[in-house]
């Protein structure tokens, strides 16, 4: 079946709730994605992170098959031979104490709530049913109830309310304000490093070191969505850490996995995490061994192959190479590490259906933002070789 048969196929039997690029893959390796037809693209999305290890990366794919063909899935009413040591690896990465595994990042957001929610009440005193989340307008956690609930973009949240209480929104950035939304009840500041879909904004210098030193002052925790920008993306192995911060609370996704099962995780300490008592949540599928095989060969695979150092090195030269690019409608070039958004003052999905003709596949984020994401694998060659297509289109 061609590539036209599918999308006619998919366009009558799938809900339209994306709106993808007319591009079909049907086979991917490292950082190149190929249709039916034949046709190679270089991928510039990365799954939005979750194959920051490269498409269909040797070692994490071999860690599934071996896994597969001794078991798949226990439930959590048993052990499994894999979910103690990978607790243990990714605890002793993040220098923490305790691991909650699930499945979607947006599972793991609704479990940082709800353990958050807890903890204000069971280690701050806040009043029962009292709790405040601090969050941050443009913000992106995922798409259940609780969390459009809570987002400040109206596509997101028309027609899906009555929401969830208990979350205040203030401006992201801007230490002040968080100082200022703080109040006895509030448990959490739930907050990207760096938000992606907002379009690849980065806060400004010392704005995470402000939040640490706001949220420790006043007996908040600090709940960091790393889902996106954790596991390397921004040449760090988590963004937190180019202010040299280390939150309460980490919440990781995506590239967790290597992009071969959907694996998430909650990981902090044991006074927050050692809240949850047998019953209180769980997941069927969360820390099956078949996911956390391939987890702990994809962390492996994170520091082994230095992805975060690769990203810092390779993302100073494709972000230097592209503030080079004159364009019409360029108005800024922003990100850390292979996280880089270029800020047009039109429309950006036409760009990248121009791109996506020259062979480079991207995404637009927030109407004029083409978002730049590439696997962490990628070379310093392949990176010039789809700079000239990038920088033939945006000059045009």
């Amino acid at each position: 079946m061609g590539t036209r048969e599918i999308i006619e196929l998919t366009e009558i039997h799938s809900a339209r709730n994306y709106a993808p690029l007319p591009v079909v893959i049907e086979r991917a390796q490292g950082i190149w994605v190929t249709d039916p037809e034949g046709k190679r693209y270089l991928d510039f999305l990365s799954c939005y992170s979750a194959v920051s290890q490269g498409h269909c990366h040797p070692r994490i794919v071999k860690a599934l098959k071996d896994q597969a063909e001794k078991a798949t899935l226990t439930s959590r009413a048993f052990h499994n031979a894999e979910l103690g040591p990978f607790c243990k690896e990714l605890a002793e990465l993040c220098e923490m104490d305790l691991v909650l595994p699930m499945n979607s990042g947006a599972e793991a957001v609704e479990t940082a709530i709800k353990v958050a929610r807890k903890w204000g009440y069971q280690r701050k005193g806040i009043p029962r049913d009292q709790a405040e989340i601090v969050v941050c307008d443009g913000n992106f956690h995922g798409r259940t109830v609780t969390i459009v609930g809570f987002s400040t973009e109206e596509l997101y949240r028309r027609d899906f309310g009555p929401f969830t209480p208990g979350f205040r929104v203030i401006p992201f950035g801007d230490a002040g304000a968080l100082e200022a939304a703080i109040g006895p009840n509030t448990a959490a500041f739930l907050v990207e490093p760096i938000q992606g879909e907002a379009g690849v904004v980065v806060p400004p210098a010392g704005y995470m070191a402000e939040a640490r030193r706001i949220c420790t002052e006043n007996d908040v925790l600090l709940v960091a969505d790393e889902i996106q920008t954790g596991l390397g993306r921004t040449g760090k192995l988590f963004a937190c850490q180019w202010d040299d911060v280390k939150p309460d609370v980490y919440i990781l996704g995506k590239a967790l996995s290597g992009g071969v099962y959907p694996v998430s995780a909650v990981v902090s300490g044991s006074d927050v995490l050692g809240l949850f008592t047998p019953g209180e949540h769980g997941s069927t599928f969360g820390g099956n061994p078949l996911g956390i095989a391939a987890a702990r060969e994809a962390l492996r695979v994170v520091v082994e192959e230095d992805l975060a150092g690769r990203s810092r090195e390779l993302g100073d030269y494709f972000k230097a190479r592209l503030e080079t690019v004159r364009g019409p409608h360029v108005r800024a070039v922003r990100g850390r590490g292979l996280f880089i958004g270029v800020v047009l003052d039109v429309p950006a999905r036409p760009y990248c259906e121009a791109l996506m003709a020259e062979g480079l596949l991207c995404k637009e984020t927030h109407e004029k933002v083409v978002r730049f994401a590439p696997p962490l694998v990628i070379t310093r060659e392949e990176i010039d070789w789809a700079f000239e297509r990038i920088d033939k289109v945006l000059a045009n």
